[in-house]
This record gives C-alpha cells, sequence and structure tokens, in this order.
C-alpha cells in the first residue's frame, strides 16, 4: 500500500513519542492528534491522552481515568508532558510566534495570542507541527516570542525541542548552535523544495534520509481505525 503525503506527516509526528514512556501526550490539531494516539497503539503503549478537560483516554476516546487539572499541572511543570503545537512563525533556533504579525503595539495581524507557550516550552518538551510549510511560517526571525527557542532557554530545566514537522519534511536542533536542521524529507520532496520555502538556512547533512515508511498495520490503523474519514487529507494533500 503506497502511503500519502498526509499518512507520512502521520508517522514523523507520531516519531516524537517513541518510547516515552508514561507522559502525557498533548498533540493540537488533527494530523498531531492522529499520530499521537498511532503512537500509543504501537510503539508507546504507556502513552498518556486526555481530553483536555479532565479525563485520560483511550485512542478511541472512550474514558480510562481522571486527571483533574492540579496533576495536570504537576505533569507540565515536572517535565512529564510533551506537547506538540502549531506556529504562526518559527525561526532557526526553534522561537515560535502565534500571538500577532509585525510589532506588537500595532500588530498587522492579531493571532491567538501567547496562550500558554512560555510554560509550555519552559517546563516540558515542545514540538511543533506546520502543515504549510513557506516562508511566512519558517522566518529568520519572529515577530513576537511565544513558544521559546534555543537561544531564549539558558536555564530551563525541561526546555527541549525534539522536532518540528512540517508537510515537507522533519527538522531537528541537532547542530553546535542548537539551530535548526533538515532531518528527514517526506518522499517526493527535494532539499531544494525545502531551501526555497524557508526564510533562513537550515543546517542541512550531506545526505538526507526520507521520513521512514508506514507498516502496512500502522497504514490499516490510519485508515480503518483513526482516520476512516480521511480528514487528514484536507490538511495536507496528497
Amino acid at each position: 500500500m503506497t502511503a500519502t503525503r498526509s499518512e507520512y506527516c502521520v508517522i514523523a509526528c507520531a516519531e516524537a513519542w517513541r518510547d516515552a514512556g508514561e507522559i502525557l501526550a498533548s498533540p493540537m490539531g488533527l494530523i498531531p492528534s492522529i499520530g499521537a494516539r498511532l503512537a500509543r497503539l504501537t510503539f508507546s503503549p504507556d502513552l498518556l491522552l486526555t481530553d483536555g478537560e479532565a479525563l485520560l483516554v483511550r485512542p478511541d476516546g472512550t474514558p480510562e481515568g481522571w486527571l483533574p487539572y492540579r496533576r495536570h499541572l504537576a505533569l507540565v511543570t515536572g517535565g512529564r508532558r510533551h506537547v506538540m503545537m502549531g506556529a504562526s512563525q518559527i525561526d532557526r533556533y526553534g522561537n515560535q510566534n502565534i500571538s500577532c504579525i509585525g510589532d506588537w503595539a500595532r500588530p498587522k495581524r492579531q493571532l491567538l495570542g501567547v496562550r500558554g507557550a512560555p510554560v509550555n516550552t519552559l517546563n516540558n518538551p515542545t514540538s511543533y507541527w506546520v502543515p504549510r510549510h513557506s516562508r511566512r511560517v519558517f522566518v529568520e526571525k519572529v515577530d513576537l516570542v511565544c513558544g521559546v527557542g534555543y537561544d531564549h532557554a539558558a536555564g530551563a530545566r525541561f526546555h527541549r525541542i525534539p522536532r518540528v514537522v512540517s508537510d515537507l519534511g522533519v527538522f531537528d536542533f541537532d547542530t553546535p548552535d542548537r539551530s535548526m536542521r533538515l532531518a528527514s524529507l517526506h518522499p517526493g520532496v527535494t532539499v531544494e523544495q525545502v531551501r526555497e520555502a524557508t526564510g533562513f538556512e537550515p543546517a542541512v547533512p550531506d545526505e538526507v534520509p526520507y521520513t521512514r515508511e508506514p507498516t502496512a498495520r500502522e497504514l490499516e490503523l490510519i485508515r480503518e481505525v483513526l482516520d476512516p474519514a480521511c480528514a487528514r487529507a484536507r490538511e495536507v494533500a496528497s
């Protein structure tokens, strides 16, 4: 079975939680949510999933435990949660902006606001999902730091950005200066396409692997159990 681009994105997001143990997954967005549930059903069986309110849930959404807000905060501030957030802007050091475009005093566009991004990024691992990779999102410098990148995180005990997943590939910060590196390309994407769609020069290894292919079992779970309506294709076209 040939995997679609959206299914490679699901796999790339799921890999953020590989062998994570008993931590809380907080995926934000459709494809990260499918990825977290896929990880729970396959290689990360101890992963905790939440309904976002007061319950721990199974991959099918049925309750399996109680997660009161005070316990949720204990997981957040103790490094035992891994969030996958979106980003209106993200720069070479992983600083993220979801608040405004332009000068914060007179923004060209008002967005969500800072919300919980500083707490997320300083207190537990945070990855990012960008469904449309472009120079408007991958910028040289964000207009406002909401999620904290490596150049602003000195001394933060639990700060870590495991990966950035876009519709073009997977990125990490495994470089001497902790700047963004191209870790893998989704099949059909070239390094040149990534460079053209990025507002800064990411680190690029001599050989860039492709994002790993889904197994037959993973494709079955994605297509028949987790997303039979194929909503993923509306977020990332093939």
